[in-house]
């Protein structure tokens, strides 16, 4: 049962509350659904923002200067650091608010370091639920910063407003992107460490392939910006452009509707996940387990012995 102190503790922005409550959302049980439930009218206020690409690109720096930018706006910013996950222990790294540690003092910035939990898109589900109560506590931006895996981070797009891919010069990144499925996900492209060389080589390949793409005089293009995080160059023009998507969206009346297909994503996730965990109870297992023989040896196929665990489940609901 959640106490309404803390909802309420919450909405008024105490970091306690907001800390207290993501670790219940982590949870993910029946009060994590309470408490999701609760704060959902308070919730698709703050604009979300995805920062995502391949390892050592700098996202950490890139995420680390857009706050401070915010911050001089006024902004209030909540960071959610998905890190890799112990293959032995589940936990994340945190190496991230190790790099934030300065901009993790300041009373308007909230960092949660989350752990990828095995998701291959680089975001685990539980970091969309942590991105709720960071909205529903007032927060003006949130920002994910994505597991570097080399893996298709697709999951961002699912969870951001605008899309921010992170790219180097160095070992064809750009080429690996567009392999990798970044490319359909990009709302834009920063090629950070531009000063070093193939940053221009880099950029026209990048426009290149971005023209080849079918588009329309009412299509977002995404545009490519060179900086150097480390050097605070690049940054107003990173934030310039995210204004810039957001005034698309809103124009184009892709805003609500891309949010709309957020959502129905989510969901879905939910109920697959629900049924998932409804399906492999004791019955299904045991049956599972005393079957397998019949499938190694060629008497049952695996095919055969899905249906009939969903066969047995159906019959047992």
């Amino acid at each position: 049962m959640i106490d309404n102190l803390l909802i309420e503790k919450l909405l008024n922005k105490e970091r306690r509350a907001i800390a207290r409550s993501i670790s219940i959302v982590e949870l993910n049980n029946s009060t994590s659904v309470e408490l999701l439930e609760k704060i959902h009218p308070n919730v698709g206020r703050a604009y979300r923002i995805g920062v995502t690409g391949p390892p050592g690109a700098g996202k950490s720096s890139i995420t680390n200067q857009l706050t401070k930018y915010y911050l001089k706006q006024n902004k209030t910013i909540g960071i959610i650091a998905v890190d890799p996950s112990s293959p032995f222990t589940g936990g994340a790294l945190l190496g991230d608010r190790i790099r934030m540690t300065e901009i993790g003092q300041n009373p308007n910035v909230f960092i949660r370091s989350m752990a990828s939990r095995g998701s291959l898109g680089g975001l685990s589900k539980k970091a969309i639920d942590a991105a709720d109560v960071i909205d529903a506590a007032g927060y003006d931006y949130i920002i994910f910063e994505t597991v570097g895996v080399g893996q298709s981070e697709l999951d961002i797009a699912n969870a951001a407003d605008t899309t921010i891919v992170v790219l180097v010069p160095e070992s064809g990144d750009y080429v690996q992107a567009m392999k990798a499925g970044l490319m359909e996900i990009a709302d834009f492209f920063v090629l950070n460490k531009s000063d070093r060389p193939g940053a221009q080589q880099a950029t026209t390949a990048l426009t290149t392939i971005l023209m080849l793409k079918d588009h329309d005089e009412y299509s977002w293009i995404p545009n490519i910006i060179q900086t150097i995080a480390t050097e605070n160059k690049g940054i107003d023009e990173i934030a310039n452009e995210i204004n810039r998507h957001h005034i698309y969206l809103k124009n184009s009346n892709n805003f609500i509707k891309n949010r709309e297909l957020n959502i129905k994503r989510r969901i879905k996730d939910i109920v697959e996940e629900n049924i998932q965990n409804l399906l492999w109870n004791n019955f299904s297992e045991n049956l599972l387990n005393s079957t397998l023989e019949k499938v190694v040896a060629g008497d049952l196929s695996p095919y055969q012995l899905a249906e009939k665990i969903i066969y047995n489940f159906r019959n047992h609901l």
